[in-house]
């Protein structure tokens, strides 16, 4: 014998699978931020450079799917290129 389950349930089920999709999308976001600080750090341009284009496109991506809001996206990609703009400014 089956016992239904009723929709408050069937909708926590869900909302804890979109919790633990939005923090691994979080968490990919915070790893590529880590690895460009760390390039920088080791002022190591061209690490540095693949590893800001990784990071923009992952906060892009956490953009579409909805769990950063746009000017959260923008404002971390603008504050990570200033940085590396500023650290390689003498490279150029």
């Amino acid at each position: 014998m089956s016992v239904k389950k009723t929709s408050a349930e069937k909708r926590h089920e869900e909302s804890e699978v979109r919790r633990l999709h939005n923090k691994a999308v979080k968490s990919r976001c915070h790893t590529s931020a880590r690895k460009f600080v760390e390039a920088v750090q080791k002022k190591d341009q061209a690490v540095a450079q693949e590893a800001l284009k990784a990071l923009q496109s992952e906060l892009d991506n956490a953009y579409r799917k909805g769990v950063m809001k746009r000017n959260a996206a923008s404002r971390k990609k603008s504050r990570m290129a200033k940085l590396y703009n500023v650290t390689f400014a003498a490279a150029k």
